[in-house]
């Protein structure tokens, strides 16, 4: 089966046609769709999706960028609230993001610092609820390794949007963690992180879409949908020189694995 394994399908994008864009993805032979949350509303917001359609999962999570929206301790209460929830199957959008700049009332350093202790309270919460994360890394390479590499062998992390190489992915494989490839793969100026789609080891990767984001080949420029994590898995075949069905099986097999999702039937 066919897996987008990050779809931000709550995205204001999808509020007009929400419901068409999961039936698409479904005719396309999309029987899963996980999706991370940004912060509370957005799991609030998922939740109600969730409830709606069998094929959609959730990740409960505050994304880097939004971490300025919680302080103090009650934030993680109500976030393990949502996590607790039968179809959560991950802690996240979570991480850091260096790229962006801070926000309202945060320097570099404090906003760096902040961003740090929202990400070890998750990560804290993940051990806790016995759930696997969705990393998210943005110009914070070494901060976030040296954060997560203490939490190995308590959870397992999968590397969202990965666009580095193997090498530099290396003691994160070794240890158990995954990455997992969007619409970039198909982009021809990307050869990096197609060369590392060519190598990762089978079971070591997931497909995505990153959706409203990142749409790829023949859809560039365009709003992405869960649909279109077909073009990536086809993409990705072609790099790696196997079957189609090939690629589909592996990765739905890691990500089955990863989240500890249900079979399609159930």
């Amino acid at each position: 089966m066919l897996i987008d394994t990050h779809c931000h399908i709550a995205s204001r994008q999808f509020d007009n046609d929400r419901e068409a864009v999961l039936r698409h993805a479904k005719d396309c032979g999309v029987q899963r769709v996980i999706a991370p949350a940004t912060d509370l509303d957005d799991c609030a917001k998922l939740a109600a999706i969730c409830e709606a359609h069998d094929e959609v999962f959730m990740a409960s999570g505050i994304h880097p960028c939004d971490a300025h929206t919680v302080s103090g301790d009650e934030w993680t209460g109500r976030l393990r609230e949502f996590a607790m929830m039968p179809k959560v199957v991950a802690i996240g959008e979570i991480g850091l993001d260096y790229f962006h700049p801070p926000p309202d009332g945060f320097d570099a350093a404090t906003w760096k610092k902040h961003q740090a202790e929202v990400l070890a309270r998750q990560l804290e919460l993940a051990v806790e609820l016995g759930l696997n994360v969705i990393l998210h890394n943005r110009e914070s390479w070494d901060d976030l390794i040296a954060l997560v590499t203490p939490f190995s062998g308590r959870l397992r992390a999968v590397l969202h949007c990965y666009t580095g190489t193997v090498e530099q992915a290396r003691p994160l494989l070794d240890a158990g963690h995954l990455l997992s490839f969007t619409g970039i793969v198909t982009f021809k100026n990307a050869e990096v992180v197609r060369q590392t789609a060519r190598d990762v080891p089978d079971g070591a990767y997931m497909l995505e879409t990153d959706s409203p984001y990142l749409a790829p080949v023949p859809h560039r420029g365009k709003r992405c949908e869960p649909a279109h994590v077909a073009d990536t898995a086809r993409a990705v075949a072609a790099l790696r020189g196997v079957d189609f069905d090939q690629i589909i099986a592996s990765t739905a097999e890691a990500a089955r694995d990863f989240f500890r999702l249900p079979a399609a039937d159930e």
